[in-house]
């Protein structure tokens, strides 16, 4: 039972890879990671907008590129929001 009240981003004593991979990055560095996320969302709209399609699949693998990251950053910090809100509720 001591378990289920511990909390999942107190590791002390875990090694230092498993304290970066626990995801306490995205709790302490939220802001500047949407700030990421958006600025890949508008440069992927950026490029889509005035970069003439000449260049073929070049072209809209970057801006799909860009788009995904952004989308995929976003959607995560919106999860870990989600996430921990409802942990908070329980």
């Amino acid at each position: 039972m001591a378990d289920a009240d511990r909390d999942p981003l107190d590791l002390h004593g875990a090694s230092r890879m498993a304290r970066a991979c626990s995801g306490g990055a995205l709790v302490t560095h939220q802001l500047p990671l949407a700030a990421v996320g958006v600025a890949c969302l508008a440069l992927g709209i950026v490029v889509a907008v005035f970069v003439p399609d000449s260049d073929g699949p070049a072209w809209a693998m970057a801006v799909a590129g860009c788009l995904a990251a952004g989308v995929l950053l976003l959607g995560r910090i919106a999860f870990g929001v989600i996430r921990d809100r409802r942990r908070a509720a329980l």
